[in-house]
């Protein structure tokens, strides 16, 4: 015996006992053929099995449930309507059994019955392959846990059962359950549609409330799955007491309820996701109408989303707006007429015992309930009735398949479960506008629909307001909806206010929908993919406040246009054609005593590097390049330092003639007969030069790009800012020459007037000394465009400073006084200094 049958084998022995009703089942129909139905028409919570079923008796005992009845003369139209106006089984008559579940606790001795043959007893056989059952097929139970249970036994002998509104995802396992199959949606498109729901209308911020049962637990969890997220928080979660069976209300369940209501009514979550039966719901409902709760969104699961005792209660419509998520509707033809009708007696039953009156052919009180609600059963569009109406039809068809039935007739032949189970699968027809097949999860993909509830008797009392596309997974063609607020206004239910665009979410306490807004900072920007965390810009980018994406920073750099360069290139072009004038008149008056005091060749040394240093201005102009950076770093100051150490020198020989000669005279020889002055200016010079390498092999010429302080939207081009150092390494050594030059200037002011040049020595190397502390000052607290203006212009005037400081005197005693310009005049001059002396 193998290990399957083995197993069947255990349970078989443990519940053979209850394989023998009392009577008889509660509804049935002789045939060919028998279906199982199994269906809630009465709610028994206290756990008993009851025998007896639906005898009459229990139709005064319990509150009977409309929806249940309603689903069972669903079961008996589809098998009338197959019998008598059908050619789908042609000289085939299907019968049926139909038993109350009592909600759960009425489940495994009906499904153990239905698996008995006439004699009430079921078999240990090693292979149940030919084992031929009381019924060939059962229709649900409606909700997942019996569904469950009764799945466990039959799926172990391949009976095929088709459920039509159990939505548990646990039934999509083939492996445990191979003979389960659904008329309808599983618990996660049921799930996914309350969720775009809240979506669409940007519900943030729920309330969860679920039944103490399999359906509370399990579908909370997965609503807390889908969620996940998806930017909706539950505020808070709470599972409703389960009910007496008479819904008698005890102290500790209303003081439950009190509580719950008590926690709605202090919460902002306006939105309350209700996942229970409809059973647990009426004393829930009461209390919430007792501490008149308003302004409620109430979503409803499928359990209860058309329920019509609870829409019943109309009081319910001040407490808010009830939407739901529900199969689509499908009318009937006939069906509504049929539900009301008086039935008679079945026939005798299949054992040929007379059967006890029972509550569904002969109880006056289970008829009236059905006709009290029928006008609103028949407007709310019949909706879980087409899932066993489909069901039905789906097994009539694999049985013609099974039978190989023609137009005629069908074989008359034994028909196996797992042969009937199988040819369930195949299944494909058009049913009432409706494609009717089974996917592989064993579920008919049918859409769902979401209604609101109305209590204007004119209308439908459960309006469709959308559709859910399972495959799409959104919802589709939505209608406006009648909320209950002043102005029919959407309701908001939002943990916090949305936050402006640019304005990143700070968490306030453990929901991620509670949170302060925060301006992003310039220089940051909100990225769509994270709302908690301003992103900041790239280097080259820049954002305003509250920005959510980043702009290209404006390049910037000195240009032609602008007019403080117009004015400084204008000086510097003045101040290359005074140089120039200033060597034509050199050159020719070079032999005059004017030139020679003034240096003789040695003023062509210090005008060849101020032309080329004004030839130089444009490399501050424009787009800086590796080259211009270069001449900025090493041109313009050696250009400089020749000039100051010339000037220097000249200083320091004036001197040496008038003061240090006699007193130094071997000294004075060496310096006259070895070229001192050139020396000086040659070595200083070099010095120049080795700080200027190691200034350019260590700071990189390269241009580089760094934000404007005073701007941030502006992005400066510019030689390295970081090449202060070395400017001020190579400035120092002017400055100190500067010093020297103007020290040596002081000491001369008493020599003759012809060679006294202490005057212009000074304003040239103070300027200096003044305009070049005041740039590296300036470049030290700020790195605007400004500052290549500001060098510029220091550059430009020192090279002025020293021409007109040195040069211009001596330009004007040539032009303008060449009577002094002579031999004579200076050797006068020179006598008339000795004899002060002496």
């Amino acid at each position: 015996m193998g290990p399957q049958a083995r197993q069947v084998c255990s349970l078989l022995l443990l519940l053979q006992a209850l394989t023998k009703p009392a009577e008889t089942s509660d509804f049935h129909l002789a045939g060919d053929y028998l279906l199982g139905g199994l269906f809630t028409l009465h709610a028994n919570l206290k756990g008993t099995i009851h025998l007896n079923y639906l005898q009459v008796p229990k139709c005064k005992q319990y509150e009977m449930k409309v929806l249940g009845y309603n689903l069972m003369q669903a079961m008996r139209f589809a098998v009338e309507e197959i019998n008598n106006h059908s050619s789908l089984l042609p000289g085939v008559r299907l019968g049926y059994e139909m038993v109350d579940t009592c909600y759960l606790s009425n489940n495994i001795q009906p499904v153990l019955y239905f698996l008995a043959q006439e004699n009430y007893f079921l078999p240990i056989q090693e292979d149940y392959s030919s084992f031929v059952p009381r019924v060939v097929a059962v229709i649900g139970p409606d909700n997942s846990e019996a569904t469950i249970t009764v799945a466990h036994i039959l799926s172990l002998l391949l009976v095929p059962q088709i459920t039509y509104s159990a939505i548990s995802d646990d039934l999509c396992d083939k492996q445990s359950f191979p003979g389960v199959l659904r008329t309808g949606p599983g618990a996660e498109q049921h799930v996914e549609a309350m969720v775009r729901l809240m979506l669409s209308y940007g519900w943030n911020w729920i309330v969860v409330l679920v039944s103490s049962d399999y359906y509370g637990r399990e579908n909370g969890h997965l609503l807390r799955e889908r969620l996940a997220g998806r930017s909706i928080c539950i505020a808070f979660q709470e599972a409703l007491p389960a009910p007496r069976p008479d819904l008698a209300v005890t102290p500790p369940e209303r003081e439950r309820l009190a509580a719950i209501v008590d926690k709605l009514q202090r919460s902002s979550a306006r939105v309350v996701v209700v996942l229970s039966p409809e059973m647990a719901l009426h004393n829930f409902f009461r209390e919430v109408l007792r501490r008149n709760l308003t302004g409620a969104v109430w979503i409803a699961s499928e359990s209860w989303a058309i329920d019509p005792v609870l829409h019943s209660l109309t009081e319910l419509r001040r407490t808010g707006t009830f939407l739901g998520v529900t199969t689509r509707r499908v009318t009937i033809p006939g069906f509504s007429e049929f539900r009301v009708r008086r039935a008679q007696a079945g026939p005798r039953a299949p054992n040929g015992t007379s059967p006890q009156p029972t509550c569904n052919q002969e109880c006056d009180t289970c008829l009236r309930a059905t006709e009290t609600f029928s006008t609103l059963l028949t407007l709310s569009g019949e909706r879980v009735v087409f899932n066993v109406y489909s069901a039905v039809y789906a097994v009539a068809h694999a049985l013609h398949s099974v039978l190989r039935c023609s137009r005629s007739t069908c074989s008359n032949a034994v028909v196996y479960p797992w042969q009937l189970l199988q040819e369930i699968w195949k299944v494909n027809f058009t049913l009432l506008g409706h494609q009717i097949f089974f996917d592989q999860k064993g579920d008919l993909p049918i859409g769902l629909e979401i209604i609101q509830w109305q209590w204007d008797q004119r209308q439908n009392p459960f309006r469709s307001i959308a559709f859910y596309h399972p495959t799409l997974q959104q919802l589709k063609d939505i209608s406006p909806i009648s909320w209950h607020t002043p102005n029919n206004t959407v309701p908001l239910s939002m943990c916090s206010m949305v936050c402006q665009a640019g304005q990143k979410k700070k968490p306030v306490g453990l929901h991620p929908c509670c949170f302060e807004c925060h301006d992003c900072l310039p220089g940051t920007f909100l990225n769509r993919s994270d709302e908690f965390n301003c992103q900041p810009c790239p280097d080259s980018e820049w954002s305003h406040r509250n920005d959510t994406s980043c702009f290209k920073r404006r390049l910037t750099f000195l240009k032609w246009h602008e007019a403080s360069t117009i004015l400084v290139v204008v000086l510097a072009a003045l101040g290359f054609l005074g140089n120039l004038t200033v060597l034509g008149v050199f050159w020719r008056h070079f032999q005059t005593p004017v030139v020679r005091s003034a240096g003789g060749p040695m003023c062509f040394l210090m005008l060849t590097p101020l032309l080329l240093a004004h030839l130089a201005v444009p490399v501050f102009v424009g787009r800086p390049t590796v080259l211009t950076c270069l001449c900025r770093q090493a041109l313009f100051t050696l250009c400089f330092t020749v000039c100051i150490s010339c000037i220097t020198v000249r200083s320091f020989q004036i001197v040496c003639v008038f003061k240090m000669a006699r007193r130094l005279p071997r000294a004075y020889g060496y310096w006259v007969r070895y070229r001192g002055p050139y020396v000086f200016v040659a070595l200083i010079t070099a010095l120049k030069v080795v700080i200027v390498a190691a200034s350019v092999l260590t700071l990189t010429t390269v241009p580089t790009v760094h934000t404007d302080p005073s701007d941030p939207k502006i992005m400066i081009l510019s030689c390295n800012p970081s090449n202060r150092s070395g400017l001020l390494s190579g400035t120092l050594l002017d400055l100190i020459l500067s010093l020297a030059g103007f020290s040596f200037a002081y000491t001369g002011r008493e020599l003759p007037t012809n060679y006294n040049e202490a005057k212009f020595i000074t304003l040239s190397m103070t300027f200096y000394f003044v305009s070049s502390t005041s740039l590296l000052t300036f470049m030290s607290v700020y790195q605007g465009v400004l500052v290549t203006v500001v060098d510029l212009s220091v550059t430009v005037l020192n090279l002025l400073g020293i021409s007109l400081g040195y040069f211009g005197p001596k330009c004007y005693m040539i032009l303008f006084y060449p009577e002094r310009n002579t031999p004579a005049y200076f050797s006068s001059m020179i006598q008339g200094y000795t004899m002060r002396r002496d």
